[in-house]
């Protein structure tokens, strides 16, 4: 009986193994995060992104993200967001048969704790996704013009990132260059599968991960500039294909004030 098991095991473990098919895309992604104090306590955030694969021949990905912050303790900022996603045909195979538009209402909550130069930060955040479900326009689709967003499917989803920075130089003083490292893993959380019509969240529990690693360069208080390798692993939705994706992000980072003073 013991041998049946370990028999089908591995059956089913060679079977999982060609069935999905692995890739790689070689990102570009260009990154801007803009926080605006409007009082002591509240801020507006708007970040924007626009990605590339395979260097700039390809287009990825773009998303816009507006949110509200409150910063209740000097450790813990509250935040209510809404992000817009729109993912594109790219790579060889490609994940998507068309471009696919991405709504989704999030809460976050952020910790921050400073130990001597270390700064690590705890993230959060829970998105309520509405994803557009794409459907064939013709008999036998032959390319991504044949395909139509047909309706828009929940899926709930959590993000956890940690990130730790390290101020490499200083000048007078103050921290001018900094070193950057951390991970983020996305999570599908609901009820794994991939029948659409009972809202079924993906094969798989881990969507993706992203290992970050990088440099900030502080111009001053209120801009910065970071250069950062991004290891990004996407499992799809059929868990029939698993990027790999080596990526450099490129971030220009602003914090300005409006609040009086």
């Amino acid at each position: 009986m013991k041998k049946n098991i370990l028999v089908a095991i591995f059956f089913c473990s060679v079977g999982n193994l060609f069935a999905q098919t692995k890739s790689q895309n070689n990102d570009i992604w260009l990154h801007h995060v803009g926080k605006n104090m409007l009082t002591k306590k509240i801020s507006f955030t708007l970040e924007a992104t626009m990605r590339f694969a395979n260097g700039f021949s390809e287009k990825q990905q773009y998303f816009i993200r507006p949110s509200f912050d409150y910063q209740f303790t000097k450790y813990f900022i509250a935040s209510v967001g809404f992000s817009h996603y729109n993912t594109y045909v790219y790579g060889s195979p490609a994940i998507n048969k068309r471009p696919i538009p991405e709504n989704h209402p999030w809460i976050q909550g952020t910790f921050n704790h400073q130990l001597g130069d270390l700064k690590l930060t705890n993230r959060l955040r829970n998105e309520f996704r509405f994803v557009g479900i794409a459907g064939s326009t013709v008999a036998m689709p032959a390319n991504q013009n044949d395909y139509a967003i047909k309706d828009y499917k929940f899926r709930d989803r959590f993000r956890y990132m940690v990130l730790a920075t390290y101020p490499l130089v200083k000048v007078d003083k103050k921290p001018k260059l900094l070193g950057i490292i951390g991970d983020e893993a996305f999570m599908n959380i609901g009820s794994l599968g991939t029948d659409v019509s009972k809202n079924n969240v993906g094969k798989t529990f881990i969507n993706q991960n992203r290992i970050i690693a990088g440099l900030g360069y502080i111009i001053n208080p209120h801009h910065q500039i970071q250069l950062c390798y991004i290891h990004q692993n996407i499992w799809n939705f059929s868990d029939t294909i698993e990027e790999s994706n080596p990526t450099v992000r490129v971030s220009y980072l602003t914090n300005l004030s409006f609040a009086k003073k």
